[in-house]
Parts: C-alpha cells; sequence; structure tokens
C-alpha cells in the first residue's frame, strides 16, 4: 500500500472506491495458518468471562463473496486503514497537518451513514438464528476495518451507547486481538485520547482470531476489557510469516444500541 500523501485533502478525497485492477492484484483472499493452539476452540486459556469465538461462522466462498461485494463499496480514507461505516453517524479524523481551524471545521461535519445494505442482511440472520440478538431487535450498527501490515487499532471498549453483544466477523487471513482488562468500566475514545486513561489492572491476553470466525463480546469483556490490534514492525513480520505478503484481514464489528 502507498504511504498517504501530505498534501492537503479536500472532502470528497476522504472517500474511494476500489478500482478493478487493485481488487485482482492486491485483494485477494489468503488463508493463513494460526500461530497458536486457540485456534479452532470456542475457549482459549484465561478467556475474559464473557468472551466467545464461533468458528468457521462463514465459508471460505462466503467470505469471497463478502469480500467481493465490500470491495464496490465506498471507503473512508482519512485513517491510517480503510473503513466502511453503515448506520448511525461519524465524523472524519483531521490529517495530521491540519490547522486548528481546519480540524475544528472537519470535527463538527457530521456525515450520516448508509443503513446496513441487503447484501450483509444474511449475516444478521445467521446471528439471529445462533441466538446471539433477538430477532425483533437486528443490530443496526456495523463498521468494516480493513488491516494490511502494518495497520493496527489502539485499546478501547466500544462507546457505552451500544448494547450487548457486540459481534465481530474475521474475514481474509486471521490475527491476533489484544484483551487489557481494566479495574472500572471505561469507555473513552481513542479519538478522543481518553481510551489511554482507563484505569488497567495490567492482565492481558491474546486471543486468536481464525480466518471465518466470529468474535462474541458479552458482559466483562465487552465491558470491562479493552481490546486491539496491535501493529509496528514485529507485528508485520509475524503477519506476514502466517499469511504471506497477501496477508489482509477485514473484519465487520456489528454493534446493537441498548435496549434491546
Amino acid at each position: 500500500m502507498t504511504a498517504p500523501s501530505l498534501k492537503r485533502k479536500t472532502l470528497h478525497e476522504y472517500f474511494q472506491s476500489q478500482s478493478p485492477s487493485q481488487s485482482a492484484s492486491k485483494r485477494t483472499l489468503h488463508a493463513t495458518k494460526c500461530p497458536i493452539s486457540t485456534a479452532t476452540t470456542t475457549t482459549p486459556p484465561n478467556l475474559p468471562l464473557g468472551l466467545s469465538i464461533i468458528p468457521d461462522f462463514v465459508t471460505t466462498d462466503e467470505q469471497a463473496t463478502l469480500l467481493s461485494f465490500l470491495e464496490a463499496e465506498t471507503w473512508r480514507t482519512d485513517l491510517s486503514r480503510r473503513t466502511i461505516h453503515y448506520g448511525g453517524t461519524y465524523c472524519l479524523m483531521p490529517p495530521k497537518t491540519a490547522s486548528a481551524a481546519e480540524r475544528a471545521a472537519i470535527s463538527k461535519r457530521i456525515i450520516t451513514a448508509q443503513p446496513i445494505p441487503n447484501s450483509l442482511r444474511w449475516v444478521i440472520d445467521r446471528m439471529i438464528a445462533t441466538d446471539l440478538y433477538p430477532a425483533g431487535f437486528p443490530p443496526r450498527f456495523c463498521i468494516v476495518n480493513e488491516y494490511c501490515p502494518p495497520h493496527s487499532i489502539s485499546a478501547h471498549v466500544e462507546n457505552f451507547r451500544f448494547g450487548e453483544p457486540v459481534c465481530s466477523l474475521t474475514l481474509g487471513s486471521g490475527d491476533l486481538m489484544r484483551f487489557h482488562e481494566l479495574s472500572a468500566p471505561h469507555d473513552g475514545s481513542v479519538r478522543s485520547f481518553r481510551a489511554m486513561q482507563a484505569p488497567r489492572t495490567g492482565r492481558k491476553v491474546d486471543v486468536w482470531l481464525p480466518s471465518g470466525s466470529l468474535l462474541v463480546l458479552k458482559a466483562e469483556a465487552r465491558y470491562m476489557w479493552q481490546h486491539e490490534i496491535v501493529g509496528g514492525r514485529k507485528k508485520e513480520k509475524e503477519r506476514r510469516e502466517w499469511g504471506g505478503e497477501g496477508w489482509r484481514r477485514v473484519s465487520l464489528t456489528f454493534r446493537v444500541e441498548k435496549g434491546g
């Protein structure tokens, strides 16, 4: 992936659709081998209470169908990784080179996301059939994140305005997710830098997320543990060892409003 340009961007430049040529050359589905023994189990050791993993929630063919659909969607490009929002509203992340006035203007612009498309409804139906959500109260919010070496996401807890469970589907390559135990509930966001102020106990657990698996966060795992995808040079090397030069993970995180 090319390094982001440092020139000032206009609003429409924060969004892009993947070209067919790029999709064919760089965005293929790659199988990976698991670096630890928890790849095919739903009960990794030291598992945070309320965390479970459903392996093979989607098949390889279903993954390919989902990835093909997502490639044609419009992605946010204001972050280091590409993302898509479905449901609710969001605002863009100002570039590091933005002036104070530009930063304030960008942060104030609220964007309404498209609802979850019909092409993803069967995933929700399957989660309902698995008794993760009631039929009358399906998740209305989904965020798609693409991770290519050396992408990461800082430790955080999902915003408390969302209920439970929080479910994250892994497409493409598997990866490790790190969990940090908290001594008290704390949902400070990464954007506000408040996530770094969360009171940690010092206990952390790495959990392998296999390709095609569904991560389910309830109870303590949802509210009392931060989760992150670690990046950096060491992680980039590990990812290439797991999946070769084509390592790529796409996650779909589904969330529901409280009260369901």
